[in-house]
């Protein structure tokens, strides 16, 4: 087991790792606990009761956070024509068409964080599946990457929209601002993650959705979250 350092080691001892906290109390003990010396990202891990092998059990959206994760993301837009000078107006960081395709497979260039693309270019994007895919990179309509209404799309992921997933151990993982947030915007973006997510609970689940809610800063210890108040 990794050796913890002194400043997460401290931070433990606030956390009675046996008690499952309501949300205001779990916020204020990872914002005593985040001792780094720069501003710590907080993230929500939840805990689903979904099995992801199955397709009618899988939970994938995004969702735009009222105060942003306080992070600046890279916007790649591949598209053609008057689309591409759409997404120039909206603040995209790259734009282009088949030549960032070939940029992306000839030279591994991926210096951007979320790839939109128009439907008449997946085709094309499809070329790059295998790269884009495993880093969750591909655009997906689910998520909004797949649009012809690029202005929006590169409107809404610069104010701090974030793509969610359930990953194979039925967790989904996803940032929900910075320490220097302060609580109050913290809770305000915490609870409107969590009711997205109840918001997508398939059908197909049964038994209790929210196992387990955690929230942590960077270098800071978990702290749990009591998930059966959240679907009271």
């Amino acid at each position: 087991m990794a050796k913890r350092g002194k400043n997460y080691n401290e931070s433990s001892k606030l956390i009675d790792r046996h008690n499952a906290y309501s949300t205001e109390e779990a916020i204020d003990l990872v914002l005593k606990t985040s001792k780094a010396k720069f501003d710590e990202t907080i993230d929500l891990a939840v805990r689903l009761g979904v099995d992801p092998r199955h397709a009618d059990q899988q939970v994938r959206g995004a969702v735009v956070l009222p105060h942003g994760t306080g992070r600046t993301r890279k916007v790649l837009v591949i598209a053609k024509g008057d689309k591409q000078k759409e997404a120039e107006a909206a603040g995209a960081d790259f734009v282009g068409g088949e030549e960032m395709v070939a940029k992306i497979q000839s030279e591994g260039w991926m210096e951007f964080d979320v790839v939109v693309a128009t439907p008449d270019m997946m085709g094309v994007v499809g070329r790059i599946g295998r790269i884009l895919g495993p880093k969750g990179l591909m655009p997906n309509p689910k998520s909004g990457t797949v649009t012809f209404e690029i202005e929006k799309a590169v409107k809404e992921i610069k104010a701090g929209k974030v793509e969610y997933r359930v990953d194979k151990a039925s967790i989904v993982h996803v940032p929900i601002g910075k320490a220097s947030f302060g609580a109050e915007k913290l809770v305000e973006n915490f609870n409107t993650m969590i009711d997205t997510l109840i918001k997508a609970k398939p059908a197909a689940a049964k038994g209790r959705y929210l196992k387990s809610v955690t929230v942590s800063s960077t270098m800071g210890p978990g702290v749990k979250v009591n998930a059966q108040k959240l679907m009271d």
